[in-house]
């Protein structure tokens, strides 16, 4: 559902939740699901500053300032603009992700699942943590599942884009990268106008797959969050093009959520 993309934050939070949940009893005795959080500060010089609104106006000019400079002409005055002031406040951002680890206190990392988040996307620290995180797991032999449901940003996946057939560039897209096989990654392209599909989640090489059902959790975020109140009569952001867009407008009129 497109619409649940102006909502990332809390889908964000219901799907890395619910997804520890559904996995938890699926996994080997010896190994967890635990949810884990990466904190940064993002400052005036990073982009995402937009996703993240933290600016206030601390001082509004009265009037225009009008003194004498160097460089006006003799016996007159020059009228200067007066700016307005902004303080623009850096703002602490906490980023979750699942790691499955073998138990105990200092048990190993044997993969980590991200969900992707528009922080990530876009210039800034958020991007750059992601992909500094993204390479350890690369170079420290640590499965990676990277699952993108945001058709805004750059793509951030560790594989080029160039490697994939333009028709297999869909707006959602989900990567999986087994240490057991660094040379390959598994590409899940995702259409808008089908299900989210259930994904195998790498574990150990000895270990059979843990199945993961994207359309479930999105179903049980969207359920619990209550977002059956979502104004569907209007475009959602970023807006839809082309085929998709034709194609949501007759399935959101033929469900009467639209007219």
């Amino acid at each position: 559902d497109p619409y649940l993309e102006s909502h990332w934050g809390d889908i964000h939070h219901r799907l890395i939740t619910y997804a520890c949940d559904l996995m938890q009893p699926l996994l080997p005795a010896d190994l967890r699901a635990r949810v884990e959080e990466r904190v940064y500060l993002e400052g005036p010089s990073g982009r995402v500053r937009s996703v993240y609104p933290d600016v206030y106006v601390v001082e509004r000019p009265d009037a225009p300032s009008t003194a004498p400079l160097a460089g006006a002409t003799a016996g007159s005055t020059l009228t200067l603009a007066e700016p307005m002031l902004l303080q623009v406040a850096s703002e602490e951002v906490t980023e979750g992700f699942i790691e499955i680890r073998e138990a105990g206190t200092d048990g190993k990392v044997i993969t980590v699942i991200e969900f992707v988040s528009l922080s990530n996307k876009l210039p800034g620290t958020g991007r750059e943590r992601y992909l500094k995180k993204q390479q350890e797991c690369l170079a420290a032999g640590v499965n990676l599942v990277e699952i993108d449901l945001l058709r805004a940003g750059e793509r951030v996946f560790a594989y080029s884009e160039d490697a994939l057939p333009r028709d297999s560039r869909t707006p959602y897209r989900i990567c999986t990268w087994r240490a057991a096989r660094p040379d390959v990654f598994a590409y899940y392209p995702v259409p808008l106008r089908e299900k989210l599909p259930a994904i195998a989640i790498p574990l150990r090489a000895t270990d059979p797959d843990a199945p993961l059902d994207l359309q479930m959790l999105l179903d049980q975020a969207y359920r619990n969050g209550r977002y059956d109140d979502l104004d569907y009569s209007v475009e959602p952001a970023p807006p839809l093009s082309g085929d998709d867009a034709a194609w949501a407008d007759a399935l959101l009129r033929e469900r009467q959520l639209r007219h």
